[in-house]
């Protein structure tokens, strides 16, 4: 975990403008080394202006005290070493000032003026000191040396200090842009990781209401006729046994058919419970749920499902079971994709479960059209009769059916409607694209 700006911040524990206390005392160090050699400095200073050499001292020690503040105020401190050079003192706090200089956050116009100031005077009183010791007769060398020696030392207490803080201060600027970039990435990337919780969570909820709606479309029309011929087989067990037989004989048809469809379901969910858990060993936990509901999406849709070809049958066993229904099919009949058929047949299948539970004994309509781009179906009944809406309603409902087959039908880009009508009955409609 990286440390963004305010956690540094807010860990800075020294005293004053230090951030920390190590620096605190390594400045206390360099400022008391400074002060103690302007001191020793400040006795030749005093002998040669003719002061007393206590007042040498104690200016000093009082200019080479200022390297205390360099963090702070890296400005004022050469500028003090500046002004102090033709005193022939304050070397070391030259050096340090100049690299705290180069290092610090200022605009390099500044950097760069400082520093030819402190180079300007630097030459200068080298030039005059070394010849004032080759007139002294110290050294015996050519004319030549006087300038060399003053532009040697000039730039060798000038540029090392002035090179080394600026590339102190380019690597410490690097390093934070550093940090901010890492900050900035764990952010995104924490972000992310909350978005990608997100998308699993509505993965798993939209793969939950899908298994959920399928599971209603494949026991709840079956159902509903086991039972719609159950009541009739009570009804003529005694007066009709031949009729009873053929009542049992559709129930068992019927509930065979809702177990088998029930097992490609839960061979469904067994796939994809199986690549939910190879993706949760080979994934992190956030990518569980999408791709357990993309593995389980993909089964479904390659599974072997109903289809228009299956209309007939579907209407025929609601006709046995009772109901008056007219399907009529208008168009050229052509195939579409599975999932086309699918929507369209559970459509028609759902509508049809909705009439034997609310309206049993009613006329029915079913009605198919193939367009050129759509197909369009609809279901409508008539009002029911009093005593067969009476019986219906033992048939439980969960208020599910309609809202699933909008679902469906709004999934591929389709309209669904449905209402009551003006004489009683109800209607279903829907128009999917063909595409």
């Amino acid at each position: 975990m990286t440390t963004t700006g305010e956690e540094r911040m807010a860990a800075r524990g020294g005293p004053w403008w230090w951030a920390r206390w190590r620096s605190a005392v390594l400045d206390v160090g360099l400022a008391v080394a400074s002060a103690v050699e302007c001191a020793f400095e400040g006795v030749r200073f005093a002998r040669d202006a003719g002061i007393p050499v206590a007042a040498g001292v104690v200016f000093g020690a009082l200019a080479g005290s200022a390297l205390l503040v360099r963090r702070q105020w890296p400005i004022a401190v050469v500028l003090v070493s500046i002004a102090i050079t033709p005193a022939q003192m304050g070397y070391l706090m030259g050096i340090v000032g100049l690299y705290t200089l180069a290092a610090s956050e200022l605009p390099r116009r500044i950097i760069a003026s400082l520093a030819g100031m402190s180079l300007v005077g630097m030459l200068i009183v080298m030039f005059v000191r070394v010849r004032q010791d080759m007139d002294k007769g110290s050294w015996d060398l050519g004319d030549w040396f006087v300038p060399f020696a003053a532009i040697t030392t000039a730039i060798g207490m000038t540029a090392p200090p002035l090179l080394l803080g600026l590339y102190v201060g380019a690597r410490r600027r690097l390093m934070e842009s550093l940090r901010e970039r890492a900050d900035s990435l764990e952010r995104e990337l924490q972000l992310l990781a909350e978005r990608a919780e997100e998308r699993a969570e509505w993965a798993r909820n939209e793969e939950r209401t899908r298994i959920a709606r399928e599971m209603h479309d494949v026991v709840a029309h079956r159902v509903s006729l086991m039972v719609v011929h159950a009541a009739a087989l009570q009804a003529v067990a005694r007066k009709d046994p031949e009729k009873a037989v053929k009542n049992a004989a559709l129930v068992g048809d019927m509930g065979r058919q809702a177990l088998t469809e029930l097992r490609e379901m839960l061979g469904v969910l067994r796939s994809g419970d199986g690549g939910a858990r190879r993706a949760e060993q080979a994934v992190p936990l956030v990518a569980v749920g999408v791709a357990a509901a993309v593995a389980a999406s993909k089964a479904v849709d390659e599974g072997e499902g109903p289809c228009l070809e299956e209309l007939e049958e579907l209407v025929g066993q609601s006709a046995a079971a009772g109901m008056v229904v007219d399907l009529s099919v208008e168009g050229d009949v052509r195939s579409y994709a599975a999932e086309v058929e699918q929507t369209a047949y559970r459509v028609v299948q759902e509508a049809l479960t909705n009439v034997h539970k609310h309206a049993a004994g009613a006329k029915t309509y079913v009605r198919l059209a193939h367009r050129v781009s759509e197909i369009a179906m609809q279901v409508e009944n008539e009002p029911p009769p009093e005593v067969a809406s009476a019986s219906s309603a033992r048939l439980p409902s969960g208020g599910n059916g309609l809202v699933g087959m909008k679902e469906r039908v709004t999934a591929l880009g389709g309209v669904f409607v449905s209402g009551p009508t003006d004489a009683g009955g109800f209607r279903v409609s829907a128009v999917i694209p063909a595409a």
